[in-house]
């Protein structure tokens, strides 16, 4: 039997036993739109270079002074319907200054002038425009339509950035997948003279078939799906001078299918900055290269790792400074940040934790200290931090317990505040930072204190080389330790993704809380070694061997369970999706007898059809590493089957394409072996909307029917 300890605090969440009112599992779904989340403040922002926040309460936005948090002024839905008389609801604010509010209205920006309840631009673009970026020195949207990019102005809505017919050609969109922390594909320069873009070739990329049953008859939706081991696209960066209105592109060959990320501006808007990480993953250069010429002027430094890098971040430039920025690396294990001058001097290691840094918010007025976000000494929580930018000394800003979302002020003098934990729903704080002083501004109140909902428990246990394994315990109401439990192990495991954290239900769906109660189950979730924010060893561990380690800490997360006297060890089924797909069904395959039932959503059954990006990362090139692929193949291990397998996959799934299951499935036929299997047509990764709701009464309806 392994050794597993117990946190020595643990967090438990009584929300009361005597409650007579029971949530069904389609209102723990749609949760948010039922009142059953906790309330937050809507439009919450700082106004720019000002100490004043606004938020919307009762229709209208209230700016609030940060010192002594009175409502200085009111600006009503009415008010600003009277210049736009089409809305039919306060809008989100996009930027907000000292006279201007920024918001969308359908195919428009809209900047209104709230100081003289005015139009101050009105920039409109084509109604089936996507990815649409503002810039506000530029007064100009950027914008797609198809495979092009186009920019539009006050006097001018369809500027053509690309105009391109070759439809493998892609500008202006998110590349790589949205791999290296990727989210979008334009960028413009600080002062709004030039927007950069990215540009994708994907002729070498192969088509993957999906079927639209909406049409009549049914027609092909082809989509390029560059799978492990094969073509993948080929990266360019355009550059679109406003002034002259013409396109050039930095001299960077690609033709060995190497990625290009993190793309930041020099604040003079002479030099663009690239990291250039080649297809082995292994190996980065930060390249600089001139606006001018397209020429890379100088690498900047170079890392590499034996197993994977994967430069996540955008430089951040100090202070008036258009040579020295802040860089982060995971070089000594965990994700710190580093100064750097654009001559390519590593000034300075600035941070040295041995936690994980995960942004940067800003910096104050002196331009002396930078403020980050981090997880602190434990991995489940979210602080904010003040780090000296000369000596490294650093002070917890935020010094509750819990995960917290905050925003600094553009001049570093307050925070805003958001946060909870298991036992707080939400706080919403403003933070003077000089007097470390903190006032509520919201206390939102428990929205499931009437209703029959149980408890959950925080425990850490060992893995077998003594790491730290943190896990979520959830209990049904009125649970009683002399009775015997069936267990749903709801598992994700894989890389960038967090499951237990210390906020509000514990990280978990209002649906697993529900399903416990309601089914009496216990539901538990266990962070195994692979998953995030606990350092590049951590992580890495998992390196060519995808599932290996992963499945060894699930495995002492059910010996845990086993050893509970009230935990029915004979009873015990696993659910995942997509990674979690992948754990699930290894799981339950690769380990007969221990569960009895389960239920894979969008699973990942080899890795040779899943994306080059993040396949050829964690496990190499099929062609490279062929026992590793065979290995984590579920299909091999089909035979195995001990007690009911649900597959479940959405019809179109662009991420985890259809022939992982398809797969699956064909080798149980060939092998005879039973197992069930259920589409969502037209859905594709993820089942969204009220549909979800069917799908979670799949899952849980089958785990209980079969759990037995």
């Amino acid at each position: 039997m392994k050794k597993f300890t117990t946190l020595l605090f643990i967090f438990t969440f009584f929300l009361g036993f005597s409650q007579q009112k029971n949530i069904s599992i389609e209102d723990a779904v749609l949760g948010y739109y039922k009142g059953l989340y906790p309330t937050s403040l809507y439009n919450l922002q700082w106004v720019s270079n000002s100490n004043t926040y606004i938020y919307q309460k009762d229709n209208n936005l209230l700016f609030s002074d940060a010192k002594s948090n009175n409502v200085i002024q009111k600006i009503s839905f009415e008010t600003i319907q009277k210049t736009y008389p089409e809305l039919r609801r306060l809008p989100y604010i996009q930027e907000i200054t000292a006279t201007n509010l920024t918001f969308s209205n359908r195919n428009a920006i809209e900047v209104y002038n709230y100081k003289t309840n005015s139009k101050e631009n009105t920039i409109a673009f084509d109604e089936n425009a996507q990815n649409s970026e503002y810039n506000a020195h530029a007064k100009a949207v950027a914008y797609t339509l198809d495979n092009n990019l186009f920019i539009a102005t006050t006097t001018n809505a369809k500027i053509a950035v690309t105009e391109i017919s070759d439809k493998n050609i892609v500008s202006g969109q998110a590349i790589h997948r949205s791999e290296f922390g990727i989210v979008k594909g334009t960028f413009w320069s600080p002062e709004g003279n030039y927007l950069a873009f990215y540009q994708k070739d994907e002729t070498n990329v192969t088509d993957y078939p999906l079927v639209d049953i909406n049409t009549y008859p049914a027609t092909l939706m082809n989509i390029k799906y560059p799978m492990a081991g094969q073509g993948s696209e080929i990266a360019k960066i355009g550059i679109f001078n406003l002034k002259t209105q013409k396109t050039s592109y930095l001299d960077i060959d690609t033709t060995d299918e190497h990625y290009l990320t993190n793309l930041t501006w020099t604040p003079d808007e002479k030099y663009v900055l690239v990291a250039e990480i080649n297809r082995e993953q292994n190996h980065v250069w930060y390249n600089r290269y001139s606006v001018e010429t397209g020429k890379k002027v100088n690498t900047l430094f170079e890392e590499s790792n034996s197993k994977w890098t994967e430069p996540e971040f955008d430089a951040v430039f100090l202070p008036k400074s258009t040579t020295n920025f802040l860089w982060f690396s995971e070089r000594d294990g965990f994700m710190n940040l580093y100064e750097y001058t654009t001559d390519g001097k590593l000034v300075k290691q600035l941070t040295k934790f041995n936690w994980v840094v995960t942004g940067i918010l800003g910096f104050d007025e002196s331009g002396k200290n930078v403020f980050i976000t981090g997880t602190g000494e434990d991995a489940r929580e979210s602080h904010a931090f003040k780090v000296n930018l000369k000596s490294g000394k650093y002070a917890k800003i935020t010094v509750q317990n819990g995960t917290h979302y905050t925003q600094l002020s553009t001049n570093g003098n307050y925070l805003i505040d958001n946060y909870s934990n298991l036992t707080t729903p939400n706080i919403t704080a403003i933070t003077d930072i000089n007097k470390k002083k903190a006032t509520s501004i919201l206390i939102a109140e428990n929205p499931l204190a009437d209703y029959n909902i149980g408890t959950t428990e925080f425990v850490t246990l060992k893995a077998n080389d003594g790491t730290d394994l943190y896990t979520r315990v959830i209990k049904p109401a009125n649970f009683d330790a002399t009775k015997k439990y069936p267990v749903l192990i709801y598992v994700y495991g894989g890389p960038h993704a967090q499951m237990v954290t210390n906020s509000w239900l514990g990280g978990a769906n209002l649906w697993m809380d529900v399903f416990a109660t309601n089914e009496n189950y216990i539901v538990f979730t266990l962070d195994n070694r692979g998953s995030a924010n606990r350092g590049f060893a951590f992580e890495s561990i998992i390196h060519r061997n995808l599932g290996n380690v992963e499945m060894e800490d699930q495995l002492t997360g059910v010996d845990y369970l086993k050893s509970l006297n009230y935990v029915d060890s004979n009873r015990i089924a696993v659910n995942g999706w997509s990674f979690g797909g992948f754990m699930t069904t290894s799981l339950m395959l690769r380990n007969p007898g221990i569960f009895t039932t389960a239920v894979a959503g969008g699973p990942v059954t080899d890795w040779k059809y899943y994306e080059v990006m993040y396949g050829e990362r964690y496990m190499d090139t099929p062609q490279e590493n062929p026992e590793g692929y065979e290995k984590a193949k579920v299909h091999n291990y089909i035979k195995n089957l001990d007690g009911k397998l649900l597959l479940i996959h959405g019809s179109v799934d662009p991420t985890v394409v259809p022939q992982h299951s398809m797969t699956l499935l064909q080798e149980a036929v060939k092998q005879k072996v039973q197992i069930d299997f259920f589409t969502y047509p037209m859905h594709e990764h993820n089942v969204r909307g009220v549909d979800r709701v069917h799908l979670i009464e799949k899952m849980m309806n089958y785990i209980v029917e079969n759990n037995k």
